[in-house]
């Protein structure tokens, strides 16, 4: 069921990070995707396009996709093609997204506060944006999506000229603490947006092995 027009969902940080994984690889690993649980707690547990970097355990991910499904943004699926549960999710559907503004979203969740320039060279692998004013369009949207405020702009940083804009599923407050940088980010950050690209296709092979090791680890356990 749809949330109404004005209900904004406010979802724990861990929440928030197991429903953009979902996302995430739905979008950029098509072919592993729905995720079983252990593909799912690798994906949450990235060293790479991650920020923060978490160590979740397997009852965390079970607790939050708990919560997710019953507020609907997350069902499992199983049958006779499915050897073991798997999840996937139903964001755009609840929050009424477009695939641009589900691509922003997702990275927001994802990486924590961005500017529009790390948002499109972040986003790519999800939705292709042909300049920053469609990545801006789509901000401007989530400003302001049938009555919620999905995203908000925050307040620029000493010594800095672009806005950054962070998600707001976790509440105004939350958003606020997440804008704060950590010690030796500041022009750090744009030397670590340069090599995103490189990463990327570095974690979309981890990704892939990941998701095959779970599956084969979940197969095997049939004949224990």
């Amino acid at each position: 069921m749809e949330l109404n027009d004005r209900s904004l969902p406010v979802l724990s940080p861990e929440e928030v990070r197991v429903l953009a994984c979902l996302v995430e690889k739905e979008l950029t690993t098509p072919d592993n995707y729905p995720l079983t649980l252990n593909a799912l707690l690798s994906a949450c547990n990235q060293k790479t396009s991650r920020d923060p970097v978490v160590e979740f355990d397997a009852s965390t991910v079970e607790q939050c996709l708990q919560a997710l499904k019953e507020r609907g943004f997350v069902r499992s699926v199983s049958g006779a093609e499915h050897r073991v549960p798997k999840f996937k999710h139903d964001m755009p559907f609840m929050l009424r997204l477009n695939p641009a503004q589900t691509a922003v979203l997702t990275v927001l969740m994802l990486r924590g506060p961005q500017t529009v320039g790390e948002i499109r060279g972040r986003s790519d692998r999800m939705h292709s944006f042909d300049s920053l004013d469609e990545v801006a369009e789509a901000l401007n949207d989530l400003g302001d999506l049938n009555g919620r405020k999905l995203v908000a702009e925050l307040e620029r940083l000493p010594g800095t000229k672009e806005p950054r804009f962070a998600h707001l599923l976790s509440g105004e407050s939350a958003a606020t603490i997440s804008a704060t940088p950590a010690m030796g980010r500041g022009s750090g950050a744009n030397r670590a947006a340069e090599l995103d690209a490189l990463r990327e296709e570095v974690d979309r092979l981890r990704d892939e092995i990941a998701a095959v090791r779970a599956e084969l680890g979940e197969f095997r356990k049939q004949f224990e």
